[in-house]
């Protein structure tokens, strides 16, 4: 199991009480000063990140304001005006946002690391022990599981979970008519439908539901504070791909564009996995102690981002409104 080593009482104020945002002034000093605009669950990794950074001969003058928020509002945020140097976002159609505003180069994914600077999978959290033995996710179709997740319509994260359920259960997207049959199925056992995944975090920790759907790296967080939760990583689950860019406005590009680098390497990526997450570059020390789910499948081979959001999402005409509107939930973000 991977582990970290500092950041404790800041990820758990972050993920387990449900703090949506937390901003700063940046370090004191002259020099450049850049503005990191982020989601919330990496906060801990970004301010180790960023201390380790300034000890380096390219960050040593380099200070930071940082905001962190959920992916959603972050983008919402920065297209309204927010200043931004480097926007990190949990997926990918946040920052396609931002392109399509003129504010994101359209070419942000086209390195080798096609625009990722960490992964994680979609695991089944549950109770201390696993009381109820979930381990696959047609246990989470059986009669009397409750299931907790967000709503897909107001979630990121939820989006996730409804593309991991689909498409272990419909072979990868090849059978589609199992894969829908199947999300029919599971948002019967889901007896509420929270607007965001840190939300339905904090439900499940409260007492109700007997599985999570939840990113690896906050069920290794809860786990690492002591939260009495297990975690099954399923046979069959998807790889969640997070994103970062240098913005087109920023009037510090070339500083910015030094610490994207830096999150590539290899100290950014050890507190990454420290903090619970994937890397996305080889040989990276604690990065063995995942494990790796045969049938681990991506985003692009359910069709991609353009095509799984119409697909799936669109609030007219998406095939989750109809699953919805069989169990009575708005689908209205």
């Amino acid at each position: 199991m991977p582990g970290r080593k500092v950041g404790a009482g800041l990820v758990l104020a972050a993920i387990v009480a449900g703090l949506t945002a937390c901003g700063g002034s940046g370090d004191a000093g002259g020099g450049v000063r850049l503005s990191l605009v982020a989601y919330s669950t990496p906060q801990a990794a970004y301010e180790e990140i960023i201390e380790e950074y300034r000890k380096t001969p390219e960050g040593e003058n380099v200070t930071f304001t940082k905001s962190f928020g959920s992916s959603g509002e972050q983008t919402r945020a920065v297209a309204a005006g927010l200043e931004a140097d480097i926007v990190a976002l949990s997926l990918e159609p946040d920052m396609t946002e931002l392109v399509e505003a003129g504010l994101v180069a359209e070419t942000w994914n086209s390195g080798p690391h096609k625009g990722m600077v960490t992964d994680s999978v979609v695991v089944l959290a549950t109770r201390k022990g696993n009381p109820k033995n979930v381990q696959t996710w047609d246990d989470l179709v059986e009669p009397g599981i409750e299931v907790i997740t967000a709503n897909p319509f107001t979630s990121g994260g939820a989006r996730w979970n409804v593309l991991a359920g689909y498409g272990a259960k419909s072979d990868g997207g090849a059978n589609r008519k199992a894969g829908v049959d199947y999300l029919y199925s599971l948002f019967k056992n889901v007896p509420v439908q929270d607007s965001s995944a840190r939300k339905s975090l904090q439900t499940f920790s409260g007492g109700k539901g007997d599985v999570l759907l939840a990113y690896e790296n906050e069920a290794i967080f809860a786990r690492q504070e002591k939260q009495p939760i297990d975690y099954t990583v399923p046979e069959s689950t998807i790889l969640i791909e997070n994103p970062v860019a240098v913005t087109k406005n920023s009037e510090h590009a070339a500083e910015a564009e030094a610490f994207l680098k830096f999150l590539r390497g290899e100290k950014a990526q050890e507190i990454f996995v420290e903090n619970g997450y994937r890397p996305v570059v080889e040989g990276v020390p604690g990065a063995e102690g995942f494990p790796a789910p045969p049938g681990l499948f991506t985003i692009a081979d359910l069709g991609g981002w353009e095509k799984v959001s119409t697909e799936f999402f669109d609030p007219k005409d998406g095939l989750m409104v109809g699953v919805e509107k069989s169990v009575g939930v708005s689908t209205e973000g």
